[in-house]
């Protein structure tokens, strides 16, 4: 007797498209704070966090999305504590939520000591892009499979704030 398996959890995209995991589209992305990114106070200009946020961001969408992605919002970041010149940054960026043309991306960004091995949880960030085509048309995007309790509970979570959105857009 054959033991049946349980259907695949695929949500939003367009259905015609082949469905990813958020597996296949995450991004770590690492680089060396110099004083170059730093204020008098050394520590890392947010705004060039900021920067390298959207990249993180932008690449995951663009790797879900097999198109090029443009940013459309940035829910929340939020400076737990400060990077400091000569901290490795670290941005883990993950799929969490698909529309019909939109992706929306959470960010992870960590700050390690290299010489300590001491890595700080520094950032967290919600960011949103949409898939162009080639005439910078928004464009369909594959489905998103869940996989995990965790990936469903981002998916939940990532709707809700894709109605918050959607409710500050109609004010």
């Amino acid at each position: 007797m054959s033991e049946l398996k349980p259907s695949p959890d695929i949500r939003g995209g367009d259905r015609q498209l082949p469905a990813k995991r958020p597996l296949d589209s995450q991004v770590i992305l690492s680089q060396l704070m110099l004083p170059s990114d730093a204020n008098p106070h050394g520590t890392i200009h947010g705004g060039f966090v900021m920067k390298l946020i959207d990249e993180a961001g932008g690449l995951a969408s663009m790797r879900h999305a097999r198109h090029p992605t443009v940013t459309v919002a940035m829910d929340s970041i939020s400076f737990i504590s400060p990077v400091r010149v000569g901290n490795v940054l670290t941005l883990h960026g993950s799929v969490n939520w698909v529309g019909e043309t939109s992706i929306e991306v959470g960010i992870r960004v960590e700050a390690e000591n290299p010489i300590t091995g001491e890595i700080t949880h520094t950032n967290s960030a919600f960011a949103v892009y949409v898939a162009l085509d080639n005439q910078d048309k928004p464009c369909a995007v594959p489905p998103l499979i869940l996989e995990t309790d965790e990936d469903r509970r981002r998916w939940t979570d990532g709707e809700q704030r894709q109605a918050v959105r959607l409710q500050r857009r109609k004010k």
